[in-house]
Formats: C-alpha cells, structure tokens, sequence
C-alpha cells in the first residue's frame, strides 16, 4: 500500500502546468493528425491509385487503433513509467506522419494510420490520469480543460488547414508538416513532464470488468456513449443539411463552422467553473441542451438567420462535454484512472462510429428530420441515464 511518506498525495503535488500545456500541443498534434485526411481524401486516393472509400478506410483503420489500444494498453503497460510511455506515443505520432507523407503504395499509407490510431488511443486513455498526477486534485477539471482546448483548436482548423497546406505543398507535405509539431511536444514534455512511475494497481486483464461490474461505471459509461452517439448522428450530416436544406454557400458554410468551431473552444474555458459547481448537473443539462437544439433546427430549417445561432450553441455546449466526462472518470475512478480512460476511449470512439453509421442511414432514407429527431433521443436517453448515474454514485 501507498503512503504519504512515498507518494505525495493528489491534492498536495505541485501543479506541473508546463506538463499539461506540453500535453496539449500533443493533443492538438492527434486531433489534426486524425481528422486531416478529412480535406484531403480526394488527392490521396488520386497519388494512390484507389478510390476515395478505400483511402477513407485509413480513418476507420485509426479509429479501430485506437479502440484496442486503449484496451489493452492499461493492462499491457505493466511497470512502466508512464513518462516514458506519453513520450513513445509521442514519438509514434511524428513516425506516422513521416510514413504517411512517404508512403509509397496504399499498403504504406494504411500503415501510417495505424501508427496514429495507436498513438490517439494510448494517449487519450492516459490523459485523465495524468492530469491527476500533474495538478492539486482541485485542478484537475482545469487541466483537462486545457487538453481538451487543444483538441478543440485542431478541430477548428484541421480541415481547413489541410485543404489550404494540400493546395501549397501537396497532401504529403501537409501530412510532413505534422512531423515538427510532434517533434517540439516530444522535446516539450520530456523536459516539463515530471517522472510518472507507474501507478496502477494489480490486476490484469481482469480489471476492465472489475470496472463495468460496479453500477456507476457500467451506467456513466452507457450515458457517455449514448452522449456521443447522439452528437455524431447530427453532427456527421451537418454539411449537407446546411448546403442542402438552408442553401448555405461556400463562404457561409465554412464560417458556420468556424463559429461552431470557435464556440466549442470557448466552451472548453468556461465549463470548468460548472463542473466545481455540479459535476453531474452538467453532464445531465448538455445532453438536454443539445437534445433541444437538435430539435429547434428541425423547426427552423431554412432559415440560416436562427439555424447558425442554434449551431453556435451547440459548439459551445458539444465541445466542452469530452472535458466532464473525463473530469467524471477522475472522480469516479481515483485509483484505477488509466483502465478507466482506456474504457472511456473505447466507448467513445464506438459511439462515434454507431452515430456517424446510424446517421447516414437515416439521411438517406427519412432525410435531415429523422436523423436529427434521431440525435435528440440519443441525446434525451443520455441525460436519462447520467441522471441515474448520478443517483447511484449518490
């Protein structure tokens, strides 16, 4: 057992905040990483020789990635310090840039996905519990949301930014661009980040069902992914609801999404004050939120006046949910935070994909109504079941 004597205690360490902005620049670094090949699909699949859905299963590839190793990874890492494990899905995020930007064949480029895949689930599983290791306990809502503004940064130019580097350099200059950003937050957080023996206790493979067996887990988890779930089934088909539906033009649509962009980076700042003030009040009211939002633009379509309110509020709200939850994870599971982020990585990532699924199909056959009205009962059973959650853990 661990003593005051040989582990500070979480609320009296002091707070490392060059650790957690070193951090977030490597958080911005996989966000673009992972949604670049969004804007650049068309000219990859071109130098490639594949069709454009082939080239697109590269973002699936990463996606499955990072599912098995968020997994695997908390029971796989044994004793190693987990600085040096940060570090090395650092290091795999610069490879997989460089093996992208020079792949020579189809097989090369899958390969550089998987790399990041790898580096997005290892990494994001660790993030809330090591958040707790580098801030006082009181902190921790904060140092998340600064993660999380960094994930929201790269959200907002991601694509963009790969479309305009694709036009200057070509997508693989724009893929090598990602290289010395991963370099600088490699050699930033080897030099701010504080050694981060590992902490995690014994148990194996055995943990992560140790995990869902409690009933406030298995029941956060579930208001977790029917959060996410929700949110995709919108958000994926907003484009086509936007310029197919309200007529928005080119300029219109890419400054819609910026203020939705810009909005959820805001969110990320301001939803820490709210968390102190009620960490499960939160989680309950944005599902609701959203819920409601989701279903004002089903009465507003057509009318781009109310609908790009509408979508800022929901950028300011949507964004800033991932920083709660993981904020719950911190609280629920003190002790056993990384087999918990890894649960939470994989829970969202598959929620990302069912929504995203669910969605296109309800697009094609009932069109933006049915898919929205969709989202906002994901999002209601959502609210439903963090509120059991709630009651539980009470």
């Amino acid at each position: 057992m661990m003593t005051a004597s040989t582990d500070t205690l979480p609320a009296e360490r002091p707070a490392h905040w060059g650790g957690v902005l070193a951090m977030s620049l490597c958080v911005f670094a996989l966000v673009a990483s992972e949604f670049m090949p969004i804007s650049l699909l068309t000219p990859v699949a071109r130098d490639l020789g594949v069709s454009e859905g082939l080239a697109g299963q590269g973002i699936a590839l990463s996606g499955a990635l990072a599912v098995l190793t968020s997994l695997a990874l908390p029971v796989l890492a044994g004793g190693l310090n987990r600085k040096t494990l940060l570090l090395g899905m650092t290091a795999l995020m610069a490879i997989s840039g460089a093996v992208i930007a020079f792949a020579n064949g189809y097989a090369s480029y899958l390969l550089g996905r998987a790399l990041i895949g790898v580096a997005i689930g290892g990494f994001w599983s660790m993030s809330a519990a090591t958040a707790m290791r580098l801030v006082p306990a009181a902190q921790v809502p904060r140092a998340l949301a600064v993660f999380n503004g960094g994930s929201a940064l790269a959200t907002i130019i991601a694509a963009p930014l790969g479309s305009y580097l694709g036009a200057l350099v070509g997508w693989r200059g724009a893929f090598l661009c990602l290289v010395p950003v991963a370099l600088v937050a490699l050699v930033w957080q080897g030099a701010r980040l504080p050694t981060l023996p590992a902490a995690q206790p014994a148990g194996g493979r055995g943990v992560l069902w140790r995990l869902l067996r409690r009933p406030v887990v298995a029941l956060g988890l579930a208001g977790c992914g029917l959060f996410f779930m929700g949110q995709l089934t919108l958000f994926t088909y907003l484009r086509p609801f936007l310029e197919g539906v309200n007529h928005a033009s080119a300029r219109t649509l890419s400054l819609t999404l910026l203020a939705i962009g810009l909005a959820g980076f805001a969110g990320t700042t301001l939803i820490g004050a709210l968390l102190r003030r009620g960490l499960f009040r939160t989680l309950v009211a944005i599902p609701l939120l959203l819920a409601a939002i989701a279903l004002l633009l089903v009465l507003c379509a057509g009318q781009l006046a109310l609908v790009v309110p509408l979508l800022g509020l929901w950028g300011l709200a949507a964004t800033a949910a991932p920083v709660g939850w993981w904020a719950w994870v911190a609280r629920t599971l003190p002790e056993e935070a990384e087999a918990g982020g890894g649960l939470m990585v994989a829970v969202i990532q598959l929620s990302i994909a069912l929504g995203s699924t669910a969605g296109g199909v309800l697009f094609d056959v009932g069109g933006y109504a049915s898919t929205f009205i969709a989202s906002a009962l994901l999002l209601l059973l959502a609210a439903l079941m963090t509120a059991y959650a709630a009651r539980r853990a009470a």
